[in-house]
């Protein structure tokens, strides 16, 4: 009986919680967005120290690529396990546990003094990741009222671009002062920053029915997910049809068939299929599948073409790219995003902000080859995009999935996000190969063995143009999938709010 007691006055305090929102939800909120910065940086800190590794470690082409890679399969492999586990025993004890995780990894990472240490280090480091990328975005959703969540995601949705700009140039600056160590050692001040605000001021919330943990599902959508994103960052270096990327995706088809078999099947499934009925959560999925499908695949080539045609570093082509992040940040922090969002609805926001985006992309497609200027205009354009489009699919999804569930709903929003943001790598980088090899038969693999290769000045400036002529195909095909994914997603939200308007009017007048 005073279990049963206690269990109500928890719930009486959670119910004031959820409409007035927790005290101090914007400095909570401050906290768990330097988590999600710490793991967002890393994401892409390692790029820029690749040459100092080759020298250092001796590593070769195979330990670059797993160093990489080990991060990325683990985190998004676990993302919808790690935000199970973070519903069920508690998403505080899950942020404190990834930050753990994340500093312990960090710090194996730094002294390490062998390839395979370090991309052990990585692995452990992307476990931590999968834990806190799960648990800020569903704490984020706790603790603020319905009406604050938009700006609130609108905010957890800069730190991501934040973090995607400040990746380079932070590697770039550690490097030009410190030894390649330095890039990984950074994150333990922050780490052990965040871990004291955590527990001082995160309030602990888990799932209330304490459903039993569906091991068997977890295993399966960690297999499944880690195989299918290990085929699409395989398949542009081993060929689409090679025995190695099919044989990968067979395996990740099979098991991910499994696991919706599986979670159809009991009555305590770790993603419940139900979910996909809502037209609000399906019209969201896919907006979120195409538009980090373009997004991804684009901005992989635009640094592709700052670099290898207009002739930037690697520090300058970063520099270069932040003003997309920049817009982002300035929108989001200012509220802006949120308001508009507020004044139009999902549905328009969305088709908007990915109307932006499209736009963004043609912009450099078609200018970029007049410099800068045109490239600089196409990014502030997919930065207002980004800004209005991104917050409002989150909260899209977030919104469709019960609160209990919050951790899972993060789960599938990242999972959704590295998904897309590989495929579009692997897509887009095919049409151009393809579209290069087209124009130059004779050419090498790549634009820089095709550079060496060539003979002239003349040949080389028809090598140039030809990679340049690729990039346009490329962007422009990006563009035509977010736009897409932008008109699909707000006409499966608009019919979702339609229909629900329909079922309110019919209760009402019963």
């Amino acid at each position: 009986m005073p279990s049963s007691q206690g269990h109500k006055d928890r719930q009486d305090r959670q119910d004031r919680q959820n409409h007035q929102g927790h005290p101090q939800r914007w400095l909570i909120l401050g906290v768990i967005c330097l988590a999600q910065l710490t793991v967002l940086l890393d994401n892409t800190v390692l790029n820029v120290a690749i040459p100092s590794l080759t020298e250092e470690l001796g590593a070769g082409t195979a330990d670059i690529q797993w160093m990489i890679n080990a991060y990325s399969l683990v985190q998004s492999g676990l993302l919808l396990s790690a935000g199970s586990a973070a519903d069920r025993y508690g998403r505080k004890k899950m942020l404190v546990s990834g930050l753990v995780l994340f500093g312990i990894g960090s710090l194996i990472a730094g002294l390490a003094d062998t390839t395979g240490q370090l991309i052990a280090a990585r692995a452990g480091m992307g476990v931590g990741g999968a834990l806190l990328l799960t648990t800020t975005l569903a704490v984020a959703m706790q603790i603020f009222t319905p009406e604050e969540q938009p700006r609130a995601i609108g905010i957890w949705s800069a730190v991501n671009a934040l973090g995607f700009a400040a990746g380079p140039l932070l590697g770039g600056f550690m490097l030009d002062h410190f030894w390649w160590g330095a890039i990984f050692l950074i994150n333990l001040p922050v780490v052990a920053l965040a871990l004291c605000a955590v527990v001082a001021l995160v309030p602990e919330s888990k799932n209330p029915r304490g459903d039993r943990p569906d091991l068997l599902g977890a295993l399966l959508s960690t297999i499944g997910m880690t195989a299918l994103v290990y085929a699409i960052i395989s398949g542009p270096e081993h060929g689409w049809t090679s025995g190695r990327v099919l044989l990968t995706a067979a395996m990740a088809i099979a098991v991910l068939g499994a696991f919706a078999y599986w979670e159809s099947r009991i009555p305590y499934p770790m993603l419940d299929l139900h979910f996909f009925r809502d037209r609000r959560f399906t019209g969201a999925v896919a907006g979120a599948v195409l538009i980090t499908f373009g997004m991804g695949g684009a901005l992989f080539l635009l640094t592709q073409h700052l670099q290898f045609v207009l002739g930037y570093g690697p520090l300058e082509a970063g520099l270069r790219t932040a003003p997309l992040a920049l817009t982002v940040v300035a929108l989001n922090f200012t509220g802006l995003s949120a308001k508009w969002t507020v004044k139009l609805g999902t549905p328009v926001s969305i088709a908007l902000g990915m109307v932006l985006m499209s736009g963004g992309l043609v912009a450099i497609a078609t200018l970029a080859g007049s410099g800068y200027a045109g490239t600089l205009l196409g990014l502030l354009l997919i930065g207002a995009g980004c800004a209005v489009a991104n917050p409002a699919m989150a909260h899209a999804i977030m919104s469709a999935i019960p609160r209990e569930k919050a951790g899972v709903g993060a789960g599938v929003n990242g999972t959704l996000a590295e998904f897309g943001n590989g495929l579009g790598v692997a897509v887009l980088g095919a049409v151009l190969n393809s579209r290069f090899a087209a124009l130059i038969p004779v050419a090498a693999a790549s634009l820089p063995a095709a550079l060496a290769a060539a003979e002239s000045a003349d040949e080389r400036a028809r090598i140039t143009d030809a990679f340049s002529s690729g990039l346009e195909t490329s962007q422009l095909v990006g563009a035509v999938a977010v736009l897409l994914g932008g008109l699909l997603a707000a006409e499966l939200l608009r019919r979702a709010e339609r229909a629900e308007r329909t079922d309110s009017a019919v209760t009402a007048s019963a």
